[in-house]
């Protein structure tokens, strides 16, 4: 009867995890999926203690004391702006929980007190063996590969791991060959007897290795599709880690995260140009590597804030493009009071917005929505494009490499071939900025050169509080 009861708790918690990823999809409900969400993983931990024979629910219980008061202080203290260093924080402890569970097992398995059995399992191994040890070995190998991957991800998000990409010589070949020797490694974990205990650990050692060195040839720019495929890494080591248990929640849970992370790593990969399979070996900001022959003319030509206000004002059709620069300078309820104003004028107002602008996936649509910006008026990127030759004024506030033409014109270019937004093709073009430099890909925007395009320097908050008076003074 228990046994039942704990089954029809984890099939709530499921439907739950399933009708909270739904509700997510939305920015109106998406705090209401949220919560669902956490009602089911709430639910789950709860018929968990139930299940007979659990041990150490003290030490259990203080666990999730200490790891719910320091995710509540983190998710209270945290900044928008930082969101993506925390999403990536939190996502590697997920796959380091999985990696030391890993861990935890094989010791049980090794130092336990059915040593007799293990051993006449490693001489004789069944089809159960093979099954579990290869369970096992995919949430040692991928939650150590997604916990210093995502660890120096967070870093170099954070700034205190060089956000550019870095490489050495014969990277792809040492990247590969020491993927190669995990995987061969793991497949000789299977053929080599009692002493395989060693080899194990040996894995760990060269998966969290390999996490490293994974993540450090990614350059900025790319830094969203890496967030996404480590989360779905993470969900692949909840399921594993379910399968290891036989715990249904935990398997389907992982399942959930696992294949929507997928789902949204190949969104990402649509929206950066890239293969899925170049971002599996590591094949980022590649470009042609080729020296560029273009010449440009680097004379950029700057707006007051007088001239900006009228040109806005008198706009028939204006588009907002955000950007990381926006969210540093929390100017999203600024940018939502200008774009009220203007509507009161007659003006068409809409916001576009780029797969990867921010640093994680979203970043944009959450920003904005935080100020209450409609939902309808968030256009993406392959829709509002058509609308940019109608357009009287582009305002590019922070953005850089989404709008940047090089990734259209220029074959040297390391973001050559990702879609940007075509804000070049507007009738005019302002630029929200503090100053000239290079975006998080570390290379030119060849738009703020643009003939049609006028600089408005500046911190983005206090040049869009200005404006807003600008336009009001009108």
């Amino acid at each position: 009867m228990l046994s039942q009861i704990i089954d029809i708790s984890y099939l709530i918690a499921v439907v739950l995890f399933v009708l909270g990823i739904k509700y997510m999809g939305h920015p109106d409900s998406a705090r209401k999926g949220n919560l669902m969400a956490a009602a089911g993983m709430a639910l789950a931990v709860l018929a968990t203690f139930f299940t007979p024979g659990l041990n150490n629910i003290g030490l259990s219980l203080a666990g999730i004391a200490v790891g719910s008061v320091v995710g509540w202080l983190m998710s209270n203290r945290i900044k928008m702006t930082d969101m993506p260093q925390m999403v990536s924080f939190f996502n590697g402890m997920g796959g380091a929980a999985a990696a030391l569970i890993a861990i935890a097992e094989v010791y049980s398995i090794y130092h336990g007190s059915d040593m007799g059995a293990v051993a006449l399992m490693l001489v004789s191994p069944t089809s159960t063996f093979y099954f579990y040890f290869a369970a096992l070995l995919v949430s040692l190998v991928i939650g150590g590969v997604s916990f210093t991957g995502s660890i120096v991800a967070m870093g170099k998000l954070q700034g205190f791991v060089s956000g550019k990409s870095v490489r050495w010589p014969m990277q792809k070949l040492t990247n590969n060959g020491l993927l190669v020797i995990i995987a061969a490694l793991s497949v000789l974990f299977f053929f080599i007897g009692e002493g395989n205990e060693m080899v194990i650990y040996i894995i760990l050692a060269l998966s969290l290795l390999f996490g490293v060195l994974f993540v450090m040839p990614i350059g900025g720019a790319d830094m969203p599709v890496v967030i996404s495929l480590l989360n779905s890494f993470t969900g692949l080591t909840a399921a594993t880690t379910g399968l290891l248990f036989d715990n249904k929640v935990m398997l389907m849970g992982g399942v959930l995260v696992g294949s929507a992370g997928f789902l949204l790593t190949v969104l990402m990969c649509k929206a950066m140009n890239r293969s899925l399979l170049a971002v599996l070996l590591g094949a980022f900001n590649s470009g042609s590597g080729a020296a560029s022959d273009r010449e440009i003319d680097t004379t950029y030509r700057e707006i007051s804030l007088s001239d900006a206000s009228i040109l806005l004002a008198y706009a028939r059709k204006v588009v907002i493009i955000p950007g990381y620069g926006l969210a540093v300078a929390q100017a999203q309820h600024v940018v939502h009071e200008l774009e009220k104003l203007l509507e009161s004028k007659g003006v068409e107002v809409k916001y576009g917005i780029h797969p990867v602008a921010g640093r994680m996936p979203g970043h944009m649509n959450v920003l904005l929505a935080e100020s209450d910006v409609s939902y309808e008026k968030l256009i993406e990127m392959e829709k509002i494009n058509d609308d940019f030759p109608q357009t009287d004024v582009v305002v590019v506030i922070g953005a850089n490499d989404v709008v940047n033409p090089a990734a259209e014109l220029d074959p040297a270019s390391p973001i050559y071939g990702m879609p940007i937004l075509q804000a070049d093709r507007a009738q005019n073009i302002i630029v929200i900025k503090r100053s000239m430099s290079a975006g998080y890909a570390g290379i030119e925007n060849e738009l703020f050169y643009n003939p049609k395009t006028r600089m408005l320097f500046g911190d983005a908050k206090a040049a869009l509080a200005k404006l807003v008076e600008a336009v009001k003074a009108l």
